[in-house]
């Protein structure tokens, strides 16, 4: 296949992506999104993995914090802790985090002539993020078709796949997921109560696999 951009933010899904589009294009390029996150400590395992694959990487500063901040993974609100709770985890999103990124990132992608862009959307984001929706990923696709002379494709390769499907398939690969970064807190180790924390550490069990991350 031809070129790809990955939307990579440093963690377990966005990682499998970017090592499975390794293996299926010719050339792979990442890009990450300093958005004001608490969890901010994404960015540099991000950053760390693409220099070991020997991808080119950027991170871009989106400075929006202001319009942002009414989201726990921004603002003051503090980050919910415990499963996965429709209601609770409506605080964790971003307002329209993954159309603004999707369209820096086609911006990124047609200067640079790369014909797919490529992000870890999965099946659990479905209920809880609106743009993580098949229906989102269709519309935004359709729209980044025709929104320049360079045609770009848009796919969510996970978007029928749980964490766990995602997580198998890249410990399959061999993949070493002590190299992503999954807690909404930045802190030095991950805090174990969070949402994402709690599904990480459910989709290990399922596959009845340590998290390299424990054992830090």
């Amino acid at each position: 296949m031809e070129k790809a951009l990955i939307v990579y933010s440093g963690g377990l899904d966005s990682f499998t992506l970017l090592n499975l589009a390794k293996q299926k294009f010719r050339q792979v390029m990442a890009v990450s999104f300093d958005y004001g996150q608490k969890h901010r400590k994404e960015l540099n395992f991000a950053s760390e993995c693409a220099q070991r694959l020997n991808i080119e990487h950027k991170v871009i500063r989106l400075p929006f914090e202001e319009f942002l901040s009414e989201s726990a993974l921004v603002g003051a609100t503090k980050v919910p802790e415990g499963n996965y709770d429709k209601e609770k985890m409506k605080l964790t999103v971003v307002p329209n985090r993954n159309m603004i990124m999707i369209s820096v990132a086609a911006s990124l992608a047609i200067s640079k002539k790369i014909n797919y862009i490529w992000y870890a959307a999965h099946s659990g984001d479905h209920e809880i993020y609106p743009d993580c929706r098949p229906e989102f990923i269709s519309k935004l696709s359709n729209v980044l078709e025709i929104c320049d002379y360079h045609k770009i494709v848009l796919e969510a390769p996970f978007q029928n796949l749980t964490k766990t499907d995602i997580l198998k398939m890249g410990l399959e690969m061999k993949l070493d997921y002590s190299q992503t970064w999954t807690c909404y807190e930045g802190k030095d180790l991950p805090c174990g109560k969070c949402s994402a924390c709690i599904e990480r550490a459910n989709s290990f069990k399922e596959n009845n696999a340590k998290d390299p991350l424990n054992e830090l």
